[in-house]
């Protein structure tokens, strides 16, 4: 049996992605039409893509506001689209989010609103308490994302800042119908932390964002602490009035996406082992930790006999220690590479579902036997690049970036190990 590594890579990366497009999943969740008006809001990398489904399949009247990342837009007739900054917010999306909350206001119990989520949301539909400007938003956001900080961790803080976070924006529908549709991004697809959970209730606290705050020595402004430690900030509750018409449905999840990167492997012959969905660490972290497992199964056949890949998701963080050009996935894909040692039989991809890993344009990257060879031709040294959080820079001038553009959706972090046998690599 022969196979070309790198193609096969990618064919499963592919297939993470097409799993959780919005054109496949959307439509079969779509509630009736109501008696009374249907309003679609929501924010996300998947927003423009997950409304233009609901358009293509809706057999009424419908209008709305969606929020996106720049560069995500998709064409709408009815429900309008906005672009606007992520990971950190800016003026659009504070501007969206105001008007999406005058959109819901006075609505009745004949109403039905639709609200589409997915991952992103955190930073698109984000305007701040009374309280606190945008500016002290924004400065918050860019020390959480820097801090190490779990993406539960970040969002626990984000709920009790935001004004539509923590269920504030189905309070606000109140008494229509909410119904959500929400493309999962997040460890264990709990819709509190898809999108900072503005459609369903938050039993996290005031006292739980300062307490991380405190773990990861956040510097904020004083405004912010005054929020939390007055209470002022604090999330809508489970039990609330406002929250009784809603149905929350989540539509993709990474776990979906790993199922489908699962079938490609096996019609190529070779057996995939799904090792987890939720995966949380520090990327670089992880990448050691899963590049001794890969190494151990090549070697010794345990605890699984090769050719075989190993297919994980989550969502790791990066500490940022110095300012190069790297994301989590490239970050733990260059510490992965560095553990394997140049093993001649282990091949490994690293990507954000979405086509963004970190800030830019660049979806991940491939790690192959060769790299760390051809790296030294070029005067590249794996080790630096690491140190100075590089990454995209390394796999750029190595020509193995995947850079993908926009892809609509967004359901993580997605990483696939595969390792060959003998008889496969000498004829690969």
């Amino acid at each position: 049996m022969s196979i070309d590594p790198r193609r096969l890579l990618l064919d499963m990366f592919q297939a993470a992605v097409n799993a959780a497009a919005p054109a496949l999943c959307v439509p079969a969740h779509l509630p009736p039409r109501p008696k009374g008006r249907t309003i679609v809001v929501g924010g996300g990398k998947a927003a423009a893509a997950m409304a233009a489904a609901v358009e293509a399949h809706w057999d009424g009247p419908l209008t709305g506001l969606v929020v996106t990342r720049y560069g995500h837009a998709v064409p709408c007739k009815h429900i309008e689209v906005i672009e606007a900054s992520h990971p950190v917010p800016d003026d659009a999306g504070d501007r969206a989010a105001r008007r999406m909350l005058e959109l819901v206001a006075g609505l009745s119990p004949d109403d039905l609103v639709i609200a589409l989520l997915s991952g992103g949301g955190s930073a698109l539909l984000t305007t701040p308490l009374d309280g606190l400007s945008l500016r002290e938003l924004q400065h918050l956001n860019t020390q959480l994302l820097k801090s190490g900080a779990a993406i539960d961790e970040i969002n626990c803080v984000r709920r009790h800042v935001s004004a539509l976070a923590g269920g504030r924006l189905a309070a606000a529908c109140h008494p229509a119908r909410v119904v959500s549709l929400s493309i999962s991004d997040v460890p264990g697809d709990d819709p509190v932390n898809i999108a900072s959970g503005p459609t369903v209730a938050d039993s996290t606290t005031c006292a739980d964002a300062l307490a991380v705050l405190r773990r990861f020595a956040i510097d904020v402004p004083a405004s912010v602490m005054a929020l939390l430690t007055t209470g002022r900030g604090e999330s809508v509750k489970p039990g609330d009035p406002r929250l009784t018409n809603l149905d929350t449905r989540i539509i993709a999840t990474p776990q979906m996406s790993l199922e489908a990167s699962a079938e490609v492997a096996r019609r190529a012959g070779i057996t995939p082992y799904i090792l987890g969905d939720r995966i949380e660490s520090e990327a670089r972290h992880l990448g050691t930790a899963l590049a001794g497992i890969a190494r151990h199964v090549a070697d010794h056949g345990q605890p699984f006999e090769a050719p075989c890949v190993l297919l994980s998701g989550g969502e790791t963080t990066v500490t940022v220690r110095r300012q190069g050009r790297g994301g989590r996935n490239s970050e733990f894909l260059l510490a992965l590479g560095i553990a394997l040692q140049n093993h001649p039989r282990i091949f490994a991809i690293a990507g954000d579902t979405d086509g963004v890993d970190g800030t830019e344009e660049i979806a991940g990257a491939i790690w192959s036997p060769d790299s760390a060879a051809r790296a030294a031709t070029l005067g590249l040294r794996p080790r630096d690049s690491l140190d100075g959080n590089d990454a995209h820079s390394f796999f750029e001038m190595l020509g193995d970036g995947v850079i993908t553009g926009p892809t609509m959706t967004n359901v993580n972090d997605f990483r696939a190990i595969l390792i060959l046998d003998r008889a496969i690599a000498a004829g690969s």
